[in-house]
Order: structure tokens, then sequence, then C-alpha cells
């Protein structure tokens, strides 16, 4: 089975530092949020190109990205290691490559929508997700949810099922990112693919794909022959991709589902905020009831999670004190 592979690696150089599993696994979700916010930005940089377009170049560099990143990181090892474990059984590999579809969805979602004014409904859909992670994580994994916990996922179902009867339909874009996105980590997670080694592969099967549409498709070779300044941009484009991609599938590996899924909220807050404030995208003010229940919740689910913490860091502290 997949999940049953495991690479004994050198100690990484955080393990150096003192940091434990959790705090690298904090560090590599709050800057991979970071990253793809970023990221939200470069349909609009790089118009008059299609967001479609930027997606399928996106593919193409960021596997380049990905090349590099292994041979820096000396992952290599770990890849081929991980797919002579498969060997040849065809039930291994579709099993392997079964999120990938959800991935290709997700990204060209990611640069399509800014640009055709969906960029509030990508945010929104954002902000469900670490909801539903921390829902699939109680029903898959077992994890106990507190009825704090409980209570944020009730008033995000409140949003959603207000913004339902005020418009009689909810955006097909919100509904799939919060709806398909939390099964690509959870199918991962349960196979145990090394972060960097999944990625690879989903990249292998999709920018191959993004190459021919680019070629035979698509008009943005004659836009680059005429523009050659977004030559810079598919560069920078693969390398934040790829980097923003690893820490993220890093962070869902290194921490609890739960706490995954609450450190999630900080994209979408930053995805709102560029959707409103550069992209100039408006909102119905109907919708801030909806979006309000949604944010509610998303604010319990943190205040917990900073409860937890604090008592944690209390309770080191005190037996460090015991121990002296």
């Amino acid at each position: 089975m997949i999940q049953n592979f495991r690479y004994n690696s050198a100690p990484p150089f955080s393990e150096t530092l003192g940091m434990t599993r959790t705090q690298k696994g904090l560090a590599a979700a709050i800057c991979s949020n970071l990253l793809f916010a970023a990221l939200f930005l470069y349909s609009s940089w790089m118009q008059p190109m299609s967001g479609t377009d930027v997606f399928m170049w996106r593919m193409v560099a960021m596997l380049f990205g990905l090349l590099a990143l292994l041979s820096l990181t000396r992952s290599w090892r770990q890849t081929t290691a991980f797919a002579q474990s498969l060997g040849k059984s065809p039930k291994r590999w579709l099993w392997l490559l079964l999120p990938t579809p959800i991935l290709a969805s997700q990204l060209w979602l990611f640069m399509w929508a800014p640009v055709n004014g969906e960029g509030i409904n990508v945010a929104m859909g954002y902000f469900l997700f670490p909801l539903m992670m921390v829902l699939l994580g109680s029903v898959w994994f077992k994890e106990r949810l507190a009825p704090l916990q409980w209570l944020a996922v009730a008033l995000a179902c409140a949003g959603v099922a207000h913004e339902l009867w005020r418009n009689g339909t909810f955006s097909w874009v919100t509904v799939w990112v919060f709806g398909s996105y939390p099964l690509y980590y959870l199918m991962r997670r349960a196979q145990g693919v090394p972060a960097l080694t999944g990625l690879f592969f989903d990249l292998l099967l999709i920018a191959p794909l993004a190459l021919l549409y680019l070629l035979w498709q698509a008009d943005s070779l004659a836009l680059i022959a005429r523009q050659p300044w977004l030559i810079g941009f598919i560069v920078l484009l693969g390398l934040n991709s790829a980097l923003a991609m690893q820490l993220n599938l890093q962070a869902s590996q290194m921490l609890p589902f739960s706490l995954f899924g609450m450190l999630s909220y900080l994209e979408p807050i930053l995805l709102f905020a560029l959707s409103l404030i550069l992209l100039n995208e408006q909102t119905p003010q109907g919708a801030f009831i909806s979006y309000g229940l949604i944010w509610l919740g998303l604010a319990l689910m943190a205040g917990h999670g900073m409860r937890r913490g604090g008592k944690r860091l209390f309770n080191f502290k005190q037996n460090s004190l015991n121990n002296q």
C-alpha cells in the first residue's frame, strides 16, 4: 500500500534550530498563505494574456521550478524510492494520480477567477475550506472537536444557508473550492505521499497537457514575442508556485488535520482584500450577512486554536519549572 511507504532522510536544518514538527508546520503554513496571495495577482499582472493561458504557463514553469527545488533539497532519492515502492502495479499508480484532476481544476480556477470577476467567490471558498477540513478531520481521522469548533461549523453552515435563501443559489466557484479541494489533501494524507513527491507526479501529468494546449490552441506565444517581459513573470510564476505548493503540502502533513484547516483562514483574508482593493470587485450588501456568519465561525475557530496553544505553552512552562 502507498501509505506504508516511509523514507528516512537526513534531519532538516530546522531541527538544528530546535523547532518541533508542529512549529515547522506552522511556519510552512504561514509562508504558503503569503505566497498564494501573491500568485492571485499574476493573471492581472500578465494581461492581456487570459487567465487560462496564465494557468497553462504556470503548470509548465511550475514543473521546472519543482525540479530545481527537488535538486536543492536533495529529494530525488526520496522521489525515486517512492516510485520504486509503487512498482508496476496499475492500481497503485491509479490511486496515486486519482487526486491530480482535483488539483488541476483548483489551480486553473485560482488563475482564471481574478480576471473574470470571481475573485471574491474564490476567497469565500477558501474561507469555507478550513471549516470543511475540520469537519473532514473529525469524520475521517476521528479527531475530536470541541463544542466551540462545532459552533464554528454550524455558523458557517448558517452563512451558506442564508446565501441560498437570499440568492436562490450559491456560487459554483465557491462550492467547487470548499467542496473538492479538501478531498485532495485528505487523499494525499491517507496515501502518505511525501509533499514534493506527490506534487512532482501531479505536474508530470498536468504540465505536458498544458504545453500541448499552449502550442496548438493558445495565441500566448505570439503575445510573448510582442511583449517579452512576460517571460520574467512566467519564470517567477513557476518558482512562486512550486515553493507555495510544497510548503502547503508539507504543512498539511506536519500539522493535525484540524489545526492545518484552522490556519488556512489566513489566505482567504488576503484574497478577499486583494479582490476588493486591487481587483476592484463589488460585493452586494445583502451578502455580508452570509459572509459575517462564516467569518464569525472562523473567528471562533481561531480563538479556540489560540486558547489551546496558550494552554499548551502554560503547561510546558510549568513542567519546565517543576523539573528545575
